[in-house]
C-alpha cells in the first residue's frame, strides 16, 4: 500500500489492529503499533483504542493500561475498551475500581461491569448497577445489552437475573422480542437446567433461524433428551437448512442416550444427504457414541479414517471408553500418544491412573501422581456452586471454609446415614487420584477413602442446599469438571430420600435426579 504512495490514516491503522485482534496474532499487532507510532498516529484517539482492544484480545493487559496512561485525551471507548480487559485478566474487583473512575459512561461499560458481577455469582451487587443504570443514569437495555447479561447468567448458572432480564425485555419491547434476544433466552435457560423453560419460549417464537434450533437442540442434548432432538429434526428441517452445528447437537444428544443406530445414521449422511463434511466435533462425538455404547473397534476404524488429524478431544473420547469398558491394554497405547501430544492435560494422566487403580495394579496408579507432582503438574480441583438467597455458594472437596460449615457436615453425616440404609454403598474405586499433596490416598485405610468420598464438592453442596432451601424445592448444582460415579450414584438416593428434584451442571451434560432415577438412566 505505501509502495503505491497510497496515504495511510488513522482508519487503516484501526483495521490492522482489529485483524491482528481476530487473528490472536499478538507480534503482527506489535509491529503495527510501532508503525502507529512512528507513523504520528499516537494522538488519534480511534488508533489508540484499536491498538488497546487488540492488546486485550491477545491478553497483553499491561501495554493496554500504558498506552491508556500515556493518551492525552480519552475517550468513553477508551476507558471501556481498558475496562472490559481489566474484568478479562485482572478480575472484577479491579475492574470495579477503574469503573468507579470513569468520567463518562456508556451503554457498554456498564453491561461489561454488570456481566462481571454476575459471572462472579455477586447477585445482589449486579442488580444494584441494574437500578443504578436504568433508574438515575437513565439508559435503558437494548438487544445487545439484554443478550451481553443473557450470556453472562448462562455462563454462571444465574436464572435469577436470567429471568428479571425476560420480564424486562417483555414489558419494556413494544413489538416482539428481537430473535437474537430469544434465542440467547433459550440458551440462557437451558444452561441454568430449566429446560422446560428454554422449550416455551422456543415454542411461542413467530420467526426462528438455525441458531435458534440449534440452541434448543444442543440445550435438549445437554439434558441427555435424545428422543425430544430426533423429533425436532425433521420440523427444523423443513423451516431452515441445518448446518455443521446441527449435527454436533445431533450426534451429542445420540450420544448422550445411548442412541447409537440413530447417532450412526446421521453421522454416515453428513456428506451424502446434508452435504456437509466432517468436523473435529462430529467425530468427536461419533467416537464417544460408540465407544461408550462399546463399539471401541469401529470408533477407532473412524478415527483412523479421518480426512483431519485426531485431535485431543477424539482421542480423549476414545481414552474414556477404554475406560469405562476396562480395557487397560488400549488405554496404556492411547495415553502414551496423549501424554506426548498434551504434557500438561492431568485429564488424562488421572483416568489412566484410575484404570491401573481398578485393575489393581496401585503401584503403577500412584506412580503417575509422583511423576506429575515432581513436574509441578497438578488437577484442577473440583468446584461446586449453588445459587441461593441470590448468592453463589461454592464448594470443594472437603470445603469446611463456609460460615455454615458445622450445619453443613451434620447434614453430611444424617445424609450419609439415611442414604446408606436406602441401598447407598460408598465407591471408594472411583476418582482414586485426587491431585492433593495431603498424604498418600492410596496408603489410606477404606474409613479414611469413604469419608474423603463423603466430602466431595458434590455432595458439601447437596447438603447445603437441603438445609438452606425449602423442603421440596429443586437444587440446582454446577459443577465446573465431571460429576464422579459415586456421587451420581449418592445423590440419586438423596432424591428419593428427601423428596427432592436435584439437576447438577457438570462440564459434559445435566443430570436430573428425581425420585431415586437419573435423566442419564446411568448412560453418561
Amino acid at each position: 500500500m505505501r509502495k503505491s504512495d497510497v496515504s495511510i490514516d488513522e482508519y487503516t491503522m484501526v483495521v490492522v489492529f482489529l485483524a491482528s485482534a481476530k487473528m490472536g496474532c499478538e507480534q503482527f499487532g506489535i509491529q503495527g503499533h510501532g508503525c502507529m507510532v512512528k507513523m504520528g498516529f499516537s494522538s488519534s484517539i480511534k488508533a489508540c483504542n484499536a491498538v488497546m482492544d487488540m492488546y486485550v484480545k491477545c491478553g497483553l493487559i499491561d501495554k493496554t493500561r500504558r498506552i491508556f496512561s500515556e493518551m492525552g485525551e480519552k475517550s468513553v471507548v477508551s476507558w471501556t475498551v481498558v475496562l472490559g480487559g481489566v474484568v478479562k485478566w485482572e478480575g472484577f474487583e479491579n475492574a470495579r475500581l477503574l469503573f468507579d473512575k470513569m468520567p463518562e459512561r456508556n451503554e457498554v461499560a456498564w453491561t461489561v461491569m454488570i456481566a462481571a458481577y454476575i459471572e462472579n455469582g455477586l447477585t445482589k451487587e449486579a442488580f444494584g448497577l441494574l437500578r443504578e443504570m436504568l433508574f438515575e443514569s437513565g439508559f435503558e437495555l437494548n438487544f445487545v445489552t439484554l443478550s451481553s447479561l443473557l450470556s453472562a447468567c448462562a455462563q454462571s448458572g444465574n436464572v435469577l437475573v436470567g429471568k428479571w432480564v425476560h420480564m424486562y425485555a417483555l414489558k419494556m419491547i413494544e413489538h416482539e422480542i428481537d430473535i437474537v434476544v430469544a434465542t440467547t433466552l433459550i440458551n440462557m435457560y437451558a444452561k441454568c437446567g430449566r429446560i422446560d423453560d428454554a422449550f416455551r419460549v422456543f415454542l411461542v417464537m413467530p420467526r426462528r433461524n438455525v441458531i435458534t434450533w440449534n440452541a434448543m437442540l444442543s440445550g435438549l442434548a445437554m439434558q441427555g433428551k435424545g428422543d425430544m432432538v430426533l423429533d425436532l429434526v425433521g420440523p427444523m428441517i423443513r423451516e431452515v437448512n441445518p448446518d455443521d452445528v446441527t449435527f454436533t447437537a445431533i450426534l451429542s444428544a445420540c450420544s448422550h442416550s445411548g442412541l447409537v443406530d440413530q447417532g450412526r445414521h446421521f453421522f454416515y449422511s453428513l456428506e451424502s444427504t446434508y452435504g456437509i463434511k466432517p468436523s473435529i466435533e462430529h467425530y468427536s462425538c461419533v467416537v464417544d457414541l460408540l465407544g461408550r455404547a462399546g463399539y471401541l473397534e469401529e470408533a477407532e476404524s473412524i478415527i483412523r479414517g479421518m480426512t483431519i488429524p485426531p485431535n485431543e478431544v477424539v482421542l480423549g473420547s476414545l481414552l474414556g471408553s477404554f475406560s469405562v469398558h476396562k480395557n487397560l491394554e488400549l488405554g496404556e497405547c492411547l495415553i502414551k500418544e496423549l501424554v506426548q501430544m498434551y504434557p500438561d492435560n492431568t485429564e488424562y494422566h488421572v483416568l489412566l491412573s484410575n484404570m491401573y487403580s481398578l485393575a489393581g495394579k496401585n503401584d503403577k496408579a500412584n506412580s503417575i501422581r509422583v511423576v506429575l507432582r515432581s513436574r509441578g503438574v497438578r488437577k484442577v480441583p473440583g468446584i461446586s456452586s449453588i445459587y441461593v438467597g441470590g448468592q453463589i455458594h461454592s464448594f470443594s472437596a472437603g470445603d469446611k471454609l463456609h460460615l455454615q460449615s458445622q450445619e453443613i457436615y451434620m447434614m453430611l453425616d444424617e445424609m450419609i446415614r439415611k442414604i446408606r440404609l436406602a441401598g447407598y454403598a460408598p465407591d471408594t474405586a472411583c476418582q482414586k487420584f485426587s491431585g492433593s499433596n495431603d498424604g498418600d490416598y492410596y496408603g489410606y485405610g477404606q474409613e479414611e477413602k469413604e469419608q474423603a468420598l463423603f466430602s466431595h464438592s458434590e455432595k458439601l453442596a447437596v447438603c447445603f442446599g437441603l438445609i438452606s432451601t425449602q423442603a421440596g424445592m429443586p437444587i440446582y448444582i454446577f459443577k465446573n469438571l465431571r460429576i464422579c460415579q459415586d456421587c451420581h450414584s449418592a445423590v440419586k438416593i438423596v432424591s428419593k430420600v428427601y423428596n427432592r428434584e436435584i439437576v447438577i451442571r457438570d462440564r459434559n451434560r445435566f443430570h436430573r435426579f428425581k425420585l431415586g432415577s437419573g435423566s442419564c438412566f446411568d448412560y453418561w
